[in-house]
């Protein structure tokens, strides 16, 4: 029995060290990722929206925001675009098509794909520059006093943004 308690311990500790090993290599990942994105005020800026509407940044900040940056190439944010769309019917959302092509790409992409969340082109990645963004999808949670409370490189779901969004308030 001694011999058979000795085995479960070493199976245990063996885990153990492997989920410690696995976090470590995961937080290590998130935060090369993450480096240089911008915390604190968010940067004030305007565009125009895909539909011609002009856009300002912090022009109506009643409501926490999601800034979600993404590009028409990237597999990852496709597994995103549906948690996203549906964010857009409750919440405040501006998006923003990284390195995705000129805005007509973009818009054929968007009909493509059956997306209808503003979407703010940015073929030179200029404006992802100014938030720090080095790969997408990358998501921001704005509140309504304009400082940046959560952000986040990778892949993320829907319900875990809206409870950023809901922490946000």
């Amino acid at each position: 029995m001694n011999k058979l308690r000795q085995v479960w311990q070493h199976r245990w500790m063996r885990i153990a060290i492997e989920a410690f090993v696995i976090i470590l290599i995961v937080v290590a990942v998130r935060s090369w990722t993450q480096r240089g994105m911008i915390s604190g005020p968010a940067p004030e800026f305007q565009a125009d929206l895909l539909n011609g509407k002009a856009y300002a940044l912090l022009a109506d900040m009643r409501r926490p925001l999601l800034v979600h940056f993404w590009a028409s190439w990237c597999p990852v944010c496709k597994l995103e675009q549906q948690s996203i769309q549906s964010i857009n019917e409750n919440h405040a959302v501006i998006t923003i098509a990284m390195q995705s092509g000129e805005a007509e790409e973009v818009i054929a992409y968007l009909h493509q794909e059956r997306l209808q969340f503003p979407v703010i082109n940015d073929p030179d990645g200029m404006l992802a520059q100014r938030f720090g963004v080095r790969a997408v999808p990358s998501s921001f949670i704005i509140d309504k006093n304009n400082t940046i409370v959560f952000r986040e490189t990778g892949f993320t779901t829907g319900i875990g943004l809206r409870l950023r969004l809901w922490l946000a308030k």
